[in-house]
Order: C-alpha cells, then sequence, then structure tokens
C-alpha cells in the first residue's frame, strides 16, 4: 500500500526534512494590512514582521477551506492508496474539522488531530513517514500517532507579550506587566491548548538557558531520540546557547534546529524560542 504522509504547514518542518521524507504541505492563510498571502509560499516570517512594522496591523491566519483539501487529497489519490494527514490542534484553527469534512467526502484519507502546534506537530509527521516505510498501515499509523501525541513536552519562551495580546491570547494588563517588569513567559501546550508556565526575568540568552534547564530537569523522563530547537526568529547567540544546553542535559540523537512559519510567527512574534520532545 502506498501512503502519502500530508500536513498543514503549522508543523514548522524545514524545506529539508519536508523534501528529504516526501511530505505535502498544505499552507495556511496569512493575511496582514490587506494583502494575503499562503505560509510559506509567497511570505515567509520576516517579510511578515516587515508588513506588520510598516502597518501597524497584526496579521491573521485562516484555516485551510474544505475545498482546498479536497483538492489536495484529490489529487493524491490518484497516485496513492491513503493519506495520512497531520493538523494543528482542533481547539486553536478550523483545519482539523475541515480536513475531517473532506476526508469524508473522500475516504482513505485518516486525519489527525495533533493537539498540538509547530513541530510538535512536526515529531508526529516525521514517526508517520518513518512509519509508511515500514509499511505500517494509515488506520494503525493514525491510532499509534494518537497515543503517541500525549508524549509531546511542547513549549516555548517568548521575548514579547505584544503579539499574543494583540491576537486576543494573553490580557494587555499581563502583557504591560510582563513588559515593565522584562518577564519572559513560558508558553506551554496542555491537552490541546496554550497555557502559561513559569516567568522569567533578564536577557533574553539567560531566560532561554533557565528555561531549557527547567524543562530538561529529569533526563530519565525524557525519549532522547529527537528534539527540535525551534523559533521565530532570534540572534543566533540565543541558538548556540540554546543547542549548547541541550547537548549539555541529554544526550539526544538528534538535534534539529528549525525555524517557525508565519502561522505560528503572526501570533508569538520575533524572539520566540522553544524545545520540543517526547517525554518516555
Amino acid at each position: 500500500m502506498r501512503i502519502k504522509i500530508t500536513a498543514d504547514s503549522t508543523c514548522d518542518l524545514s524545506p529539508e526534512l519536508i523534501r528529504e521524507n516526501g511530505i505535502t504541505i498544505s499552507p495556511l492563510t496569512v493575511s496582514c494590512a490587506g494583502e494575503s498571502f499562503h505560509d510559506g509560499v509567497d511570505i515567509t516570517p520576516d517579510e511578515l514582521y516587515a508588513k506588520i512594522a510598516a502597518s501597524g496591523q497584526l496579521g491573521t491566519t485562516a484555516a485551510v477551506n474544505v475545498q482546498e483539501y479536497l483538492d489536495l487529497f484529490g489529487g493524491l489519490l490518484r497516485e496513492y492508496d491513503a493519506i495520512v494527514h497531520f493538523t494543528i490542534s482542533a481547539s486553536m484553527s478550523a483545519c482539523f474539522q475541515n480536513a475531517s469534512t473532506a476526508a469524508g467526502e473522500l475516504g482513505n484519507v485518516y486525519v489527525v488531530d495533533s493537539q498540538n502546534l509547530s513541530t510538535g506537530i512536526g515529531h508526529l509527521v516525521l514517526d508517520a513517514c518513518e512509519m509508511a516505510r515500514q509499511g505500517v498501515e494509515a488506520a494503525e499509523i493514525k491510532r499509534r500517532l494518537d497515543e503517541k501525541r500525549e508524549k509531546l513536552d511542547v513549549s516555548f519562551v517568548v521575548d514579547t507579550l505584544d503579539y499574543l495580546r494583540r491576537g486576543g491570547r494573553c490580557t494587555a494588563l499581563a502583557a504591560m506587566g510582563a513588559n515593565l517588569l522584562k518577564l519572559h513567559p513560558c508558553i506551554y501546550v496542555k491537552d490541546g491548548a496554550m497555557g502559561v508556565g513559569k516567568k522569567y526575568r533578564g536577557r533574553l540568552e539567560s531566560c532561554i538557558e533557565a528555561y531549557i534547564r527547567d524543562r530538561l530537569s529529569d533526563p530519565e523522563t525524557v525519549d532522547p531520540r529527537r528534539v527540535f530547537i525551534t523559533d521565530s526568529g532570534v540572534p543566533e547567540t540565543c541558538r548556540a546557547i540554546a543547542e549548547k544546553t541541550v547537548r549539555e542535559l541529554v544526550p539526544f540523537e538528534e538535534v534539529i534546529h528549525t525555524r517557525a512559519g508565519c502561522t505560528v510567527s503572526s501570533h508569538c512574534g520575533p524572539g520566540t524560542l522553544g524545545i520540543l520532545f517526547y517525554r518516555k
């Protein structure tokens, strides 16, 4: 059986990983200042930030619609026996609902609600690619990953709460207080929704190191196979500190750096960095 693995652009996998694994991406729509773009196709995060700065308007995002999924899945089913598709958490977007509607019309499409975002989704997608290469059937891939998603540990430290505030994901008072006190909150994902965890104070570089030490404080509970270090645009010093700290604490087999796409970046803003891995 030929199985195709597809995912929404919110998985934040690099072009190299997408190409090497033969993944097909369905881009969300990103809009700013009256213009609309396809995430990762005709706009980059840095271009989006420039448009936001020039216009003073926050970028907005829209889910892949049912017709877009029908076109994507229908075309692929002419070449493949089945599709396993991954979406951002159903509580964050209509992508899962729309993909499920399209899948119901076509058949042989298995939609996985990642209950996650960014490379939290990316972990599941890469695991699905490996299973498909091993000959695991599509329904079984979905079943296994519906279980495995519960072991994901996904979090980020943000440089500013301004984007989350303007997007309605935190209060103006909380954002103002965090900015005045130079706080960098940890945003985590649990049960498909975002929450605010520990707040770090000081320079972004030192906060990133402290955050990583906290997340990896119990290395015996960490699956050492793979970790993503994903950011929305941070200085190279931050990436270097993150990798050094990660490697010091856990002997991961793979440490993969990726840049968050426009959908994730439009909500968290520049200066965000996270580590995303599995617990045992």
